[in-house]
């Protein structure tokens, strides 16, 4: 399907493995540039070897987004390496540090990684004309989950946060939306890691699943990208969930 994404430029934090990776597929075969850090080295020179296989610009760096100002150095640098920014993902979590407990690094990560990328990319992306933000949350900032911690309560606040954007950014042709994936399992992820450590658990939330299985990567990507995409051009301050039917809540 043509979504209308070529020649754009998709600016994402996080992007070497799970959902961020899965995302830059899809964003490379719609044949759009991108810039993309994640901590390691090893998969971000893999990662831009192979979407550079589809015959666009890709920027990645090995970067460790807890030095607010070298993270936003970094974004300023993306923007004058792809001439511009119609994009920003903010995918970079606690999460994929395993931090999910640590209040500190979870309010840097997760929070002041959204507030920054998109104060930094704000000329950019209006001058885009057509500038659009996925900020990543989770089911877990939606109704309670295993237990209160720092990871559930910042991904709540994201929500606030993206939704005033959205309204406050509208008259500058820029979208705000959230995405709040459920459950994902992929090889080296936390679902994964629980299987071996925690297999009670993963049997439980897997019984849970109205769908029969844990989410891809894959499944939340393409959410991501359409979200992201002119053909969503109408949605703004919404908050997809992607979760397989797994929450029980009612959004009305």
């Amino acid at each position: 399907m043509e979504l209308g994404l070529r020649g754009k430029k998709v600016i994402i934090n996080g992007g070497s493995r799970g959902i961020g990776r899965a995302a830059l597929d899809i964003y490379a075969a719609e044949g759009c540039d991108i810039a993309f850090f994640s901590r390691d080295a090893k998969r971000v020179d893999e990662t831009v070897t192979q979407l550079s296989g589809a015959g666009v610009k890709v920027f990645g760096d090995a970067l460790d987004m807890n030095d607010g100002a070298v993270y936003e150095a970094w974004l300023k640098n993306a923007v004058q390496r792809l001439g511009g920014c119609d994009i920003f993902i903010h995918n970079a979590s606690s999460s994929g540090a395993q931090a999910t407990t640590d209040w500190d690094k979870t309010f840097q990560l997760d929070m002041m990684g959204a507030v920054t990328g998109c104060q930094t990319l704000e000329p950019a992306l209006e001058a885009s004309g057509n500038g659009s933000v996925i900020l990543m949350s989770s089911t877990a900032a939606v109704e309670t989950f295993i237990y209160p911690q720092a990871f559930n309560a910042i991904k709540a606040a994201i929500l606030t946060y993206g939704k005033q954007l959205s309204q406050l950014w509208a008259a500058k042709q820029i979208r705000v939306n959230m995405v709040c994936p459920g459950p994902i399992a992929y090889p080296g992820g936390n679902w994964s890691m629980i299987k071996d450590g925690m297999p009670e658990l993963y049997d439980k939330t897997l019984s849970e699943m109205p769908l029969g299985r844990f989410g891809a990567p894959e499944d939340v990507a393409r959410a991501m990208v359409f979200l992201s995409s002119p053909m969503a051009s109408y949605i703004t301050g919404s908050n997809l969930v992607v979760d397989g039917g797994y929450t029980k809540r009612v959004q009305f």
